[in-house]
């Protein structure tokens, strides 16, 4: 084919996605920023969560656009049906699960990175020396050795799976990456208390084990792992021609905030030659507080450790990390070379590591600017400051939980974690479990305050997770206040 053939002359207008008018984007740019700064300041004064009105709720099933409304209407349309029914977790009274409050900081830089939208999978440039840091702080933070690897990634489920495929790779006895579970002449096995998140046993899923390789054991009184039953799980499996090959140790469980004998762990870990894989996604970051760093002794000690920064370090959504002790076991478990992925000895396809190896993904956003920004904006010990008011405001709420008579504490662990429920006069136990249930339904729906469930030995509790930086204690004194006026109104004319 002759080079004409590709010389042929352009008939249209080229288009781009780029304004005519760049003055137009700047003066909506500064008023989104300025709009989001008022909604961070003014966020006490809104209802923790709203039910959205069924008009909205048509709103999101409308056909695509085909010809564009413009930026400005986009935004209108954002305030007005967006804005005001979101999740509410930068409200002070939102302790339903386990999610960070977020910054001001957290999120301009968000929209820094997004105006510099780098993938950080691969490439010489910046950004991945940015990531590269923090992973090299977290490192350093929890205890790992400076030549551990690591990713950042969307959250701890992921964090998880990460460390359990790498924990395949290394214990399997196959060559999972050329042949799968296939050549597998027995049931890999994979330990954990039975308040191990789910994500472990999703991740499991994922990598080919199936749920019936996980397996529970349980828990004593303060829901933290019977290592007795995890030697006679191990021991039992061995003898039944079953393959052991890693442990998964809790440092804060999502329930209760549990954290199981870590170092007790690792030192079984070692002897029976497992993995020893850290879910940390809650406590993990602990470590960076002298005070509370002790709970977490034997963490540092893990083959690979999972943890979230969006929760209780109130980086934006979504980061997460998982470190790797042995940096060449990660990155055997994930490189796979390709021609379009060559390197070259200079250029922007050099570099001296590539995150495309330690992990699944080749496309990855620069979530490593809003960590990088608010460790200097903040420094670790602050954050670990904040870990630790947090802990106290666990154990007032606890406090004020046990001076009430119509309230009964039914679970506080060692961390942020307290589950209650209102008992008045109660004596039936199901008549209690749907009590609480309306009483934490309406507490969300009258914005009270957005505490979430635990189902403990069958019994409904409302669990409350202070992860929260704006959290107060008189926030803690009208949530008391109101849960126990809304369950007296239960309790007095039953729904």
């Amino acid at each position: 084919m002759e080079a004409s053939t590709y010389l042929q002359p352009i008939t249209k207008t080229e288009q781009g996605l780029d304004p005519q008018d760049w003055s137009e984007l700047r003066q909506l740019g500064h008023r989104m920023v300025e709009d989001m700064i008022d909604h961070l300041a003014s966020v006490t004064q809104r209802p923790v969560w709203q039910e959205m009105p069924a008009e909205v709720r048509r709103r999101f099933h409308n056909d695509p656009p085909l010809d564009g409304e413009g930026a400005e209407k986009a935004y209108r349309d954002f305030q007005q049906y967006v804005l005001p029914y979101a999740e509410g977790n930068l409200h002070p009274r939102f302790w339903a699960w386990v999610i960070g409050a977020g910054s001001g900081l957290g999120m301009l830089a968000d929209m820094l990175a997004a105006g510099i939208n780098p993938n950080l999978g691969s490439g010489d440039h910046a950004p991945a020396l940015v990531e590269r840091q923090v992973i090299d702080w977290m490192k350093q933070a929890l205890g790992f050795p400076s030549e551990a690897s690591g990713l950042l990634v969307t959250g701890g489920s992921m964090a998880n799976i990460i460390g359990l495929a790498v924990a395949r790779h290394v214990k399997a006895g196959i060559n999972v990456k050329e042949d799968g579970l296939f050549p597998a002449k027995a049931r890999m096995m994979f330990y954990g208390s039975s308040e191990t998140h789910n994500s472990v046993v999703k991740g499991l899923q994922l990598l080919g084990f199936g749920k019936q390789s996980f397996s529970p054991i349980p828990v004593s009184t303060d829901f933290r792992i019977q290592i007795p039953a995890l030697q006679d799980a191990i021991g039992r499996d061995t003898k039944n021609g079953l393959k052991p090959i890693c442990v998964i140790g809790n440092a804060g469980t999502v329930n209760t905030g549990a954290i199981d004998d870590l170092a007790a762990l690792a030192d079984l870990c070692a002897e029976h030659g497992l993995w020893f894989h850290v879910d940390g996604a809650i406590g993990a970051l602990l470590a960076i507080s002298d005070k509370l760093q002790p709970m977490l002794r034997g963490m540092e000690r893990a083959d690979s450790l999972a943890f979230d920064l969006h929760k209780w370090m109130q980086m934006p959504y979504d980061v997460g990390c998982v470190l790797v002790r042995d940096e060449a076991q990660h990155r055997e478990a994930f490189s796979e070379g390709a021609g379009y992925l060559s390197r070259m000895p200079r250029g922007l396809c050099s570099g001296e590591r590539w995150f495309s190896d330690y992990g699944p993904e080749l496309s990855r956003g620069f979530r490593a600017l809003k960590v990088w920004m608010c460790l200097k904006q903040h420094g670790l010990r602050k954050y670990g400051e904040l870990f630790e008011q947090n802990v106290e405001q666990t154990g007032y709420l606890a406090g004020l939980v046990e001076s009430t008579r119509e309230l009964e504490l039914m679970a506080r662990g060692e961390l942020n974690i307290v589950c209650f429920r209102y008992r008045g006069r109660v004596p039936d136990e199901q008549a209690l479990n749907v009590l609480n249930r309306e009483l934490l339904m309406r507490l969300q729906e009258q914005g009270v305050a957005a505490p979430s469930v635990a189902v403990l030995g069958g019994r409904f509790a409302i669990r409350v997770s202070i992860c929260n930086h704006r959290s107060r204690r008189e926030d803690l004194d009208l949530f008391v206040r109101e849960a126990l006026r809304i369950g007296r109104e239960i309790e007095k004319s039953p729904a």
